[in-house]
């Protein structure tokens, strides 16, 4: 029997991060609230494990309403006051005023959140043979950020950037082999 070959992140072992791994990460998402849910959270991620972010998901679903960005745009200074007694997300005023500002820039763009990051897809990207080709950053990235800044979004420097496009399938960094990128 063979054993499965999966990217090498740490915590692999927990349930809901190879399910996470398996199942959606470098998946295409598409769609404006579902892009604004990724962009939320990896905002919120900045300098954390991405498990917590994983096991706090269904906690920052419910709390920004479904990542409606109408509903999320909206929010009053009563909304971010809620957010940061809601023990069941990560209490950061700027990360809760960075998303509620995300929301109002996403309603301003013309051709939609998805349609813009989309913009920045990279088909021809190589196949990492490991994790070590796997960078942080990339031009794309700087430059997707720098978008996303001009039109007034925050948390979303080039590291955040590529993390988006990693995990809505703007690029596939599976590594060469891996049972995600060989089932996807």
């Amino acid at each position: 029997m063979t054993e499965l070959v999966r990217c090498t992140w740490g915590g692999m072992t927990d349930p809901l991060y190879l399910a996470y791994h398996d199942e959606e990460w470098g998946r295409p998402v598409r769609g404006d609230d579902g892009v604004f849910e990724r962009v939320t959270l990896e905002a919120f991620q900045s300098g954390l494990s991405w498990l917590t972010i994983l096991r706090k998901r269904e906690n920052f679903r419910a709390a920004f309403d479904g990542f409606s960005i109408p509903k999320v745009a909206a929010y009053t200074e009563q909304d971010v006051e809620r957010l940061l007694a809601d023990a069941g997300i990560v209490r950061n005023r700027a990360k809760v005023e960075a998303a509620i500002a995300n929301a109002r820039a996403a309603t301003e763009l013309p051709g939609g959140l998805s349609d813009l990051v989309w913009s920045y897809a990279d088909p021809s990207a190589p196949v990492p043979r490991s994790m070590a080709d796997i960078p942080a950053i990339t031009p794309a990235s700087k430059a997707l950020a720098k978008e996303l800044k001009k039109h007034g979004f925050k948390f979303v420097g080039p590291t955040t950037a590529y993390a988006l496009m990693q995990a809505i399938g703007l690029v596939n960094d599976h590594i060469e082999g891996c049972v995600a990128r060989v089932n996807a």
